[in-house]
């Protein structure tokens, strides 16, 4: 029998605030346990990341030694690309995302370099986390346009609003697809970094009401463009096409085209991966959105459960593998929390949701992320709400 949830204009707003205000003084502060947590996952990412070169130092040494290929040669290589790619996504959503969120600035005597002020500043970034995106404008786009406007007008990660110029266009379905697979292989490059640079320039321009910027601009030969190509692209693409492979010319030259042939590979991979835990987590036809601002902090919490889905849960590993991302409802509500602090939360979330007969969307990954897929090619559409 199918369970019949409150309407959500009926759910009573300031108890949920209470019910839910009420955790963060159940758990308590994070502590010392919550960072040995956080510097496991970083061990673990790490890991994963000098396993993957590790393996292409056995390829490539392999190869120059005695012309090793065949099954083998393809296995490794493909073994390498998938533990570079989760290393990748590993620094980006079980560390740097926390972090960047501050959501451990309150463990005492908490090292500097793992506070919001001190993770990837400055040369850190080489260090802590060197990608496509530049920590400052992924902060603001992230933390602050995408968080406190979720489904509303200005949440720059608007699925359906993002794709709706794919929804109109006049081709076969099977385009559509095959253009958001080639969309997810390289999003953080073609989305993420031109589009946290456009949302950090019109802070500036929305707080002097200069008009937005509404399209990027990928041209070094235009100012933003410029920009881009110079602190988000080139440092990236250097480091890791460039520099890395070359790191293998002891061996010869074709065990540098090996190690670059299997970092592109893992390029994909964490694009792929980090896009399958990502964008389903507020994309498909049950999600809520809304044509007005929240108005209160028990409306900001219900926006967050009607927004978000959560997926499988259990294990440290499990959620390492999903970044985190599968406590989504949970991150949503309390933004600068730890993960720790999710795990210990979620079943008290569930609790309360339960309590206002509030529905609690939990799914396996895979399933939303083809939901997701069929809003993006505009085989169905969100949920909305005209205010609440």
């Amino acid at each position: 029998m199918e369970t019949t949830y409150t309407n959500y204009a009926d759910i009573d707003q300031e108890q949920l605030q209470q019910d839910i205000d009420s955790i963060k003084e159940t758990i308590g502060d994070p502590t010392q346990e919550d960072f040995e947590h956080l510097l496991k996952l970083e061990r673990w990412g790490r890991g994963a990341t000098f396993s993957g070169f590790f393996l292409i130092f056995i390829v490539a040494g392999f190869e120059a030694s005695s012309g090793f290929s065949g099954l083998w040669f393809w296995v490794l290589s493909v073994l390498a690309a998938v533990l570079i790619g989760v290393g990748n996504v590993g620094r980006w959503a079980n560390v740097t995302h926390p972090i960047l969120h501050g959501a451990y600035d309150k463990v005492p005597n908490i090292p500097y370099r793992y506070t919001k002020k001190g993770f990837a500043s400055g040369w850190r970034r080489y260090i802590d986390w060197l990608d496509w995106i530049k920590p400052d404008a992924w902060m603001f786009e992230h933390n602050i346009m995408h968080h406190y406007h979720l489904g509303e007008p200005d949440d720059p990660d608007n699925i359906e609003k993002n794709m709706v110029w794919l929804h109109n266009a006049k081709i076969p379905m099977f385009f559509k697809h095959a253009f958001v697979y080639v969309f997810a292989a390289v999003w953080k490059l073609a989305y993420y970094a031109p589009n946290t640079l456009r949302i950090l320039g019109n802070k500036d321009k929305r707080k002097n009401k200069i008009p937005e910027t509404m399209e990027y601009e990928i041209s070094p030969f235009k100012p933003n463009g410029f920009k881009l190509w110079k602190d988000y692209i080139l440092p990236y693409g250097i480091v890791n096409f460039v520099v890395l492979p070359f790191l293998f010319l002891p061996l010869g030259m074709e065990a540098v085209l090996t190690a670059f042939t299997i970092i592109v590979m893992g390029e994909i991979y964490a694009n792929f991966h980090s896009f399958a835990v990502i964008t389903p987590n507020h994309s498909a036809e049950d999600i809520y959105q809304f044509s007005t601002p929240h108005k209160t902090q028990g409306e900001y919490y219900l926006r967050q459960i009607m927004g978000s889905v959560n997926y499988t849960t259990g294990t440290d590993l499990i959620d390492f593998l999903h970044g985190f991302l599968n406590y989504q409802v949970e991150h949503h509500i309390f933004p600068d929390r730890t993960h720790f602090f999710y795990q210990k939360s979620q079943p008290i979330i569930k609790e309360i949701c339960l309590k206002h007969n509030l529905e609690y969307r939990q799914e396996n990954v895979f399933k939303r992320f083809f939901m997701t897929v069929d809003l993006m090619v505009g085989n169905s559409k969100v949920l909305r709400v005209d205010g609440i």
